[in-house]
């Protein structure tokens, strides 16, 4: 009879790893993923930039939201719009008792076992750097974070940045719903709209400026400029 118990144990144990990993929206529970939502009056403009974060294996959200504070299931600037699960198989956590971690700062860092060896603990080591770090729109924010997380779970052989991190959930990222695309979508049609009617070539020189400043701050600053936008 106890090996019978046994295996209904552990019959119990993969169940409920199987129901953890499934995507809630409802809930705001994205396993595994990362997760994205658009900004106010930036993602106006450019409605490909937005605010970013990574999920626990519980599906609950991580994002840099400010100054020595990243938030906890308590996704910044509204319900998630786009979202994209990782696979635990492209990652490389470290078995090893002790893995060695290269930070942005050059130095290294060693890292538990108990920790690497988890998806969360890899999230609780970058959690509690940029927790101490402060935060600024332009060298290190939200996609820091995210790229910070997915150099640690050695996602795909690491070498995350701001860049390739906003590339991926462009690119490959999953609509929560339709109504989520159009909640992405309507402000920046509607301010295209109006600008063009009242401003015409004013506000597309005015756009195509701005976005070629900000697009180009981030690839200079990630390409060109050693440790300009941290991670």
């Amino acid at each position: 009879m106890e090996p019978n118990g046994d295996t209904e144990h552990c019959l119990m144990i993969e169940q409920s790893g199987q129901q953890t990993m499934q995507i809630d929206p409802k809930r705001a529970r994205f396993p595994c993923c990362v997760v994205w939502t658009p900004l106010p009056v930036i993602s106006w403009l450019i409605p490909f930039i937005g605010h970013i974060g990574i999920c626990r294996e519980d599906g609950v959200i991580l994002d840099f939201a400010g100054p020595n504070f990243v938030c906890v299931d308590n996704f910044a600037f509204g319900a998630v719009a786009r979202y994209i699960q990782i696979s635990k198989e492209k990652c490389c956590i470290s078995p090893n008792a002790a893995a060695t971690y290269r930070s942005d700062n050059g130095y290294e860092q060693n890292e538990p076992e108990r920790d690497l060896m988890t998806w969360d603990g890899a999230l609780r080591k970058s959690t509690m750097e940029f927790q101490h770090r402060s935060y600024n729109l332009l060298t290190c924010n939200c996609h820091s974070f995210v790229a910070n997380n997915l150099n640690r779970l050695g996602f795909q052989a690491s070498g995350w940045n701001v860049v390739n991190v906003a590339a991926l959930i462009l690119l490959k990222g999953r609509w929560v719903s339709k109504a989520a695309m159009v909640r992405s979508y309507l402000p920046f049609v509607i301010v295209f709209c109006l600008g063009v009617t009242f401003g015409g070539g004013t506000f597309l020189t005015f756009l195509a400026f701005f976005t070629f400043l900000l697009v180009g701050w981030f690839v200079l600053g990630t390409y060109c400029v050693r440790n300009l936008v941290q991670l």
